[in-house]
């Protein structure tokens, strides 16, 4: 498949970049990782990913300008996909550092408080993922798929009308929320074998809208 179209990488020095980066060029979307905030309003697609803390993440975001330029980028329709702490810190606040975040999208970042000790946190493995709203990037995406998930914290949306899909970790919650031209995914596509690539394929494909 021909490389057609570039997805700019949000490099915010929170790990999990060449992974994705991999991905994308599995399935024939040419990937480009920048810390240069200017990058991101000439790019075709941007993946905003992320493994690591609200605090840390927010403040490395602020110091190279990519907080505005990732705003400017959505307002002008580029289709922007986030991943596990990219999704989170696209909510309002995180109750990760006590953490001002984005606000991409209304709603706060919860982290998981269980009585029970089998719960481990961080949650890591494999759940199902249950679309409750159709969505072009979930399209395929079938009752029983599993994807991958490594995350102490989940987020909380302050409206039902932007979850599209979510899984259980001994609570329901959110998974996969969107807005306009933003998608989010608490799980991680590019880790979740042929159902995640067939995400990342179809986020190559999507023209922003729902």
């Amino acid at each position: 498949m021909e490389n057609q179209v570039l997805a700019v990488i949000i490099d915010y020095d929170a790990g999990n970049l060449r992974s994705v980066e991999r991905a994308c060029r599995e399935v024939g979307v040419s990937a480009e990782i920048t810390a240069d905030p200017d990058r991101l309003a000439t790019a075709d697609r941007i993946i905003f990913p992320g493994v690591g803390a609200a605090g840390s993440a927010m403040k490395s975001l602020r110091a190279r300008g990519m907080d505005e330029a990732l705003r400017e980028a959505i307002a002008s329709g580029t289709p922007v996909l986030g991943i596990c702490l990219g999704l989170q810190i696209s909510l309002d606040h995180s109750e990760e550092n006590d953490t001002d975040t984005l606000g991409l999208i209304p709603g706060q970042v919860r982290r998981f408080a269980f009585d029970r000790p089998d719960l481990k946190v961080p949650h890591m493995g494999w759940n199902e993922v249950r679309v409750v709203r159709p969505h072009p990037l979930l399209e395929g995406v079938e009752p029983g798929d599993e994807f991958y998930f490594v995350h102490g914290y989940y987020p909380q949306p302050a409206s039902p009308d932007e979850v599209f899909a979510v899984t259980d970790y001994e609570i329901e919650f959110a998974c996969a929320l969107g807005r306009g031209n933003y998608f989010g995914m608490q799980c991680h596509p590019e880790k979740s074998g042929r159902i995640g690539l067939d995400v990342l394929a179809r986020f190559g494909r999507w023209d922003g809208s729902c």
